[in-house]
């Protein structure tokens, strides 16, 4: 079978450009620089590489508008029909990136890694355009649908204006990961033909592989009489994915229950957008820029889960029958992923469609695999290997060995500080893991010397908070955090970012010692000092206290009705039940 390029030649700008290699670093200094974004990052690469053939870069309005619409770039040279290419592939800017580097069509920008700030392509600006980003969300997602990841992500995070025009390739990014394992189109192709592979299967993945996934390739390769290529994506997925770092680590424990020479690991730096249809589409030609002859097109296929009202976002084989409408074009021919389930009778996976009726079967859910690792329960080598277990209670270690963050908020003098001193002693007592108290006064200090009592700066001060805690918690240690934290805005960012920094265990504790009590038992006299004018901003004289929802917390405690050994017998208990302690 042809694995010839989509449209014909392997867009390698990375090799078409290396004799200008001096002439371009140059020319980028001259440049003014647009740093990109972590997706943007990953289309570049695929630019540069010839992932995304036929395209040589950024894609303009005519083009934009006819992947949206046609899922064809535009017809070019009398052709009928433009080459099938179903996702838009689009630089965004802001309006003040416009005026600030003078983008207008001619104008030439360099395109920096944001990590180093190397110069990794010259843009020649050919249309700045405004997109319709509602009308994009329904042609190419299916739906305008906050639910649908990519959708968040276009309204929340692309910017108003779209720059299109063809680069000039300086280097790909640098990667300090899996070296060994990235490879370009050429590479692969080349990698093919030294091992005369002619037929190739390639698996898309995004989520960590077991026997199940394993014994599906393995047979559609020898159905085929070709090799597999296990390609996962190792760019930005689904939010709340596996990382890469842990999922290559699994693969790479995978790769040797493979029948010696049958299958080949590679990683793919694709920034997914989880179109379901449109975006198996897209892997299967990006695959086919690889080299692979087949591709596995899975039941629903890079769909992202429940929309709004409840309801998948794409029927469970739409996929599969989009890419069968492009077979003739595409030159790839597509493998339906047949669903395996385990046999405990004959120890064997069969396809579920195969098994005689009455037959007993055995499976493991994503929820109850991810629960026995929470828990530490047994997993069976029947449904994985040992070495991906290994690796993946080794990334997420059972609950008794995860961090946590106890953020307790209240009034000056409420009592926290207090709590938060004894059950710092109380977890050291426990001794199972290491306990970093974070006070107010004391963190306000040493983290934010600069900032004033403003509310933007308390507001900073609650992110500089949540970045510490976020990372001790996922360095597995326990973090009690006692600032006033008087904003729910504030107390919502420090939990965001500490449970999105790997799922990080958050609590919140509520210290509800009302403000007459609080000023009562004020030795120091601050709460005076703030009446008098003395203090400005001070919480519960100056600036206000927001009372957090109940919804939101976790435990309520009132220092003139519960004592500290209770509230802090409380928390202790709270841990317990979550089986953290």
């Amino acid at each position: 079978m042809a694995n010839t390029p989509h449209g014909g030649i392997l867009k390698d700008l990375v090799a078409r450009d290396a004799h200008r290699h001096d002439e371009l670093v140059e020319q980028a200094r001259n440049l003014k620089d647009i740093f990109l974004t972590e997706r943007q990052l990953c289309d570049l690469e695929l630019i540069l590489n010839g992932g995304f053939s036929p395209l040589e870069g950024f894609m303009t309005e005519v083009d934009y508008i006819s992947v949206r619409d046609t899922l064809r770039l535009a017809p070019v040279n009398g052709q009928h029909q433009g080459i099938v290419f179903p996702i838009p592939i689009t630089l965004d800017v802001s309006e003040e990136d416009i005026k600030f580097l003078g983008l207008e069509k001619g104008v030439r920008v360099a395109l920096r890694d944001p990590r180093d700030e190397a110069a990794l392509a010259i843009l020649t600006v050919e249309d700045i355009y405004k997109p319709d980003k509602h009308l994009e969300a329904e042609a190419v997602m299916g739906a305008d649908d906050l639910a649908h990841p990519a959708v968040t992500y276009l309204h929340k995070h692309t910017q108003d204006y779209y720059v299109g025009g063809k680069i000039e390739a300086i280097q790909k990014p640098t990667h300090y990961d899996y070296v060994a394992l990235r490879y370009t189109p050429s590479e692969l192709r080349a990698h093919f033909h030294k091992l005369a592979w002619r037929k190739v299967v390639a698996f898309q993945t995004r989520n960590p592989m077991h026997r199940a996934h394993r014994e599906l390739t393995v047979r559609a390769a020898r159905q085929r009489r070709a090799n597999v290529l296990i390609h996962p994506v190792v760019g930005l997925t689904k939010p709340g994915d596996v990382d890469h770092y842990t999922r290559v680590r699994a693969y790479q424990a995978l790769m040797p229950s493979y029948p010696e020479g049958m299958a080949h690991l590679a990683l793919l730096p694709l920034a997914m957008r989880m179109a379901g249809p449109r975006e198996a589409l897209w892997h299967a030609i990006i695959r086919k820029n690889y080299g692979a002859t087949h591709f596995i097109v899975g039941r629903d296929h890079a769909g992202p889960g429940k929309n709004s009202k409840g309801k998948d976002f794409y029927g469970p084989y739409d996929a599969q029958e989009l890419v069968a409408q492009f077979k003739d074009e595409l030159s790839i021919e597509m493998v339906p992923f047949q669903a395996m389930t385990y046999l405990p009778g004959s120890d064997e996976y069969q396809p579920v469609d195969e098994v005689p009726k009455g037959t007993p079967t055995a499976d493991i859910s994503g929820t109850e695999l991810r629960k026995r690792l929470r828990t530490g329960a047994h997993i069976p080598d029947w449904f994985s290997y040992d070495g991906v277990v290994k690796v993946l209670r080794e990334s997420y270690p059972p609950r008794p060995k995860q961090g946590f963050t106890i953020l307790l908020t209240g009034l000056h003098n409420s009592g926290k500080d207090t709590i938060a001193r004894a059950l710092q002693v109380t977890l050291q007592q426990n001794g199972t893991r290491s306990v970093s108290l974070l006070l107010g006064e004391a963190v306000r200090a040493e983290l934010s010397p600069d900032l004033s009592h403003s509310p933007e700066d308390k507001h900073i001060n609650m992110l500089r908070i949540g970045f510490v805690a976020s990372e001790l918690t996922k360095a597995g240690a326990a973090v009690i955090a006692a600032p006033t934290a008087p904003y729910s805005h504030s107390r919502k960012a420090l939990k965001d970012v500490v449970v999105g920094s790997g799922g990080g265990n958050f609590f919140l504790v509520w210290v509800a010692t009302p403000l007459e009590w609080c000023e009562k038992v004020d030795r120091r006299g601050l709460y005076k000092r703030a009446r008098d004018g003395e203090i400005k901003g001070f919480t519960g004289v100056g600036d206000k206290y927001e009372e957090p929802e109940e919804k939101d917390v976790d435990l309520k405690c009132d220092l003139r009705v519960d004592t500290v050994p209770e509230i802090v017998h409380s928390i202790i208990m709270m841990l317990e039940s979550q089986n953290l302690v």
